[in-house]
């Protein structure tokens, strides 16, 4: 999906404001109907088996606002309280209006136009098709999140094998709406990646695409993809770096599950989308990565002398949750292009935690009953628990008990 977007001067789709995520499934894009195969921004590639939230939003808005406003009451819409319940039972006569508006505006040009103008755009008359595979496969995405855990549990090879290729291969176009659905759920991804060229008798792209699993790598593909939009830099104090980790950890998996086996062709089309989604992971994550020393050193450093020293719990927490990054960068870094800048923060931050530990072990020996530097040490054995290892943050802790037994 190209960022660079043909916009009509119209009044579109796009803009009625709906929130990307939220707890009340009835503001959702299809009072959260599609939920399973929707995929969040930046969304740089068409994924078959999904569809990106701004434009299954523009689709939903046109549909209610113009294209079935005698179905859905525009009010119930705006209050929040329309539910797929009452969706649901006109799905049927949606469809068909939808399909008829799409026969219309590819026999007309006139009506091509003014379905562009009313959706926003061309990209997101460009994603009305898989909007309506979407609705069409509605009742099949509880089957495919139980077939991804059923997958989970299944430790003959054999049998995995033969779950892969009861998917419906023949239909690409349903076979990626399952996979898409199916896979938020594996927790191993490799494992279905092996089994898959098992079957194929070789490792390359063309032999994975020819026996009909191209629709698995897509899958993959867009569900890494899916995981950049919760690595996005924030000037919050209270960013959720745990949820960063978690979604870095899933980006590695899924990325490795596909370039630790498969032989992509330089170029492809599933290789300018693994370049793309490792770029955009990676700019994401630098930022993080570059403030890990300097929050370390504003953390762990005392207050000038002649100012009241005094532990500034906002920095203390930036700091554990970059090293925490940082650790978590350094088990994923084959899926990133951060090698560079990675090795520069690892070695600095090695540096930076073991002077800081020193002053700070040495004020504490010189006055073990100073709460302030007793709560800084500990931050900082906590954070070379994470840098280095446990062993060494042990000896830490016996260094800075030994000075409390001095007094």
């Amino acid at each position: 999906m190209s960022q660079a977007t043909n916009r009509s001067p119209h009044v579109n789709a796009a803009a009625t404001p709906v929130p990307a995520r939220s707890g009340n499934k009835a503001l959702l894009p299809f009072a959260g109907l599609i939920e399973p195969v929707i995929i969040e921004e930046p969304a740089s590639h068409d994924f078959a088996g999904c569809v990106a939230r701004p434009y299954a939003q523009a689709a939903w808005v046109w549909i209610y606002r113009d294209l079935c406003p005698d179905l859905i009451r525009r009010d119930a819409i705006d209050a929040g309280t329309f539910t797929s319940a009452d969706l649901e039972p006109i799905i049927p006569q949606i469809l068909a209006r939808m399909k008829d508006a799409l026969a219309r505006a590819s026999k007309d040009a006139e009506e091509a136009r003014r379905l562009r103008a009313m959706l926003g755009g061309d990209e997101e008359r460009a994603a009305l098709p898989s909007v309506l595979n979407a609705l069409r496969g509605r009742a099949l995405f509880g089957k495919a999140q139980t077939f991804g855990r059923a997958l989970n549990t299944m430790t003959d090879d054999a049998a995995l094998a033969s779950a892969l290729q009861s998917m419906p291969l023949q239909d690409p176009s349903l076979a990626s709406l399952l996979f898409h659905g199916a896979l938020g759920h594996v927790a191993n991804p490799t494992r279905l990646v092996t089994a898959v060229i098992k079957i194929a008798g070789s490792g390359s792209e063309g032999a994975v695409a020819r026996i009909g699993f191209g629709p698995l790598v897509e899958a993959i593909l867009a569900h890494a993809h899916n995981q950049i939009h919760l690595m996005r830099p924030t000037s919050s104090t209270f960013a959720d770096y745990d949820l960063v980790c978690r979604a870095l950890d899933r980006f590695h998996r899924l990325v490795r599950s596909l370039t630790g086996y498969i032989e992509f062709t330089r170029g492809s089309f599933w290789a300018s989308i693994l370049s793309t989604s490792t770029k955009q992971a990676s700019d994401f994550i630098e930022p993080r990565l570059r403030d890990v020393v300097p929050n370390i050193n504003l953390a762990l450093r005392r207050a000038r002398e002649g100012t009241a020293d005094r532990l500034d719990a906002d920095r203390i927490l930036a700091a554990v949750s970059g090293t925490y990054l940082l650790s978590t960068v350094r088990a994923c870094r084959d899926s990133l292009a951060l090698n560079a800048t990675f090795d520069q923060v690892w070695s600095q931050s090695a540096q930076a935690l073991e002077h800081h530990l020193q002053r700070n072990l040495d004020l504490h020996r010189e006055n073990p009953g100073d709460a302030v530097v007793s709560a800084r040490l500990e931050a900082g054995i906590k954070m070379a628990e994470i840098r280095f290892n446990p062993e060494y943050a042990e000896t830490l802790r016996r260094a800075r008990s030994a000075a409390e037994r001095r007094v």
